[in-house]
């Protein structure tokens, strides 16, 4: 394998964008215009892509990419972005790559000495954490939350870690259907936790919860949308240390 320090010139570029990941309201300009002028787009859902695309009166060519295929069309991303292509990456919400597919095309693009620009815009992680009133230092993002003895593995590494004090709380995404379950594991093998869970975040029935694990299982009996939970590992609250250091 070999690693190009430059950019080859003749090469298109991949731009990984970041889409709203519920009000449309929240796309960037310079997204709209990175999407405006890409060749192609290659997105997880051709159909979200594309009604996206259309809110905002842009026509492109959208290429499927998403965790079944793209391995197999990476080579093929590659040499249209060689043959001096302009190429947006978007997921169906939110930034590409996070808990999303894709790492794997970015990081082929700099081993073929191919531009990669990244175009910032909405994340779930970072708008739960900061919605959430827990500090937004020292987290641990899982993405999506394994399922069963996974999971319970999982909570137990957690248990081991908090011991150690370098962990304040812990993220995941996580499905209505599996959302008991999970609750019920984080109880039984780390005790009563404080939690938020934010669900259809920047959505209109966008909802918040703050409180213990006891009082989500009651609350969250049958409940529909995206979830994104946050479950705090410790209670050190007065030996927080100002966050108004360099940033």
């Amino acid at each position: 394998m070999v690693n190009k320090s430059e950019n080859n010139k003749e090469y298109g570029m991949l731009y990984i964008v970041g889409t709203p990941i519920g009000n449309l309201k929240d796309i960037t300009f310079r997204a709209l215009e990175v999407l405006k002028d890409v060749d192609i787009v290659i997105a997880e859902d051709t159909r979200r892509t594309k009604s996206l695309l259309q809110y905002f009166g842009i026509e492109k060519y959208i290429e499927s990419f998403n965790e079944h295929n793209s391995y197999k069309k990476i080579d093929k991303i590659i040499e249209i972005i060689k043959s001096g292509k302009k190429v947006a990456q978007v997921s169906d919400a939110g930034m590409p790559v996070i808990s999303d597919p894709g790492y794997n095309l970015v990081k082929r693009c700099h081993e073929e000495g191919i531009k990669v620009e990244v175009i910032p815009g909405p994340s779930a992680l970072t708008s739960a954490v900061a919605v959430s009133g827990f500090r937004g230092t020292h987290f641990y993002f899982i993405g999506f939350m394994p399922k069963d003895k996974n999971r319970r593995r999982l909570l137990r590494k957690l248990e081991q870690v908090r011991n150690l004090g370098l962990i304040e709380s812990f993220v995941f995404f996580e499905s209505p259907e599996r959302l008991l379950k999970t609750l019920e594991d984080i109880k039984s093998i780390l005790g009563s936790c404080e939690v938020f869970i934010a669900r259809e975040l920047t959505k209109f029935y966008e909802e918040h919860y703050f409180g213990t694990i006891e009082g989500a299982l009651e609350k969250f009996k049958n409940v529909k949308g995206e979830l994104t939970v946050i479950v705090k590992l410790n209670s050190n609250e007065g030996n927080e240390e100002s966050d108004d250091g360099d940033k």
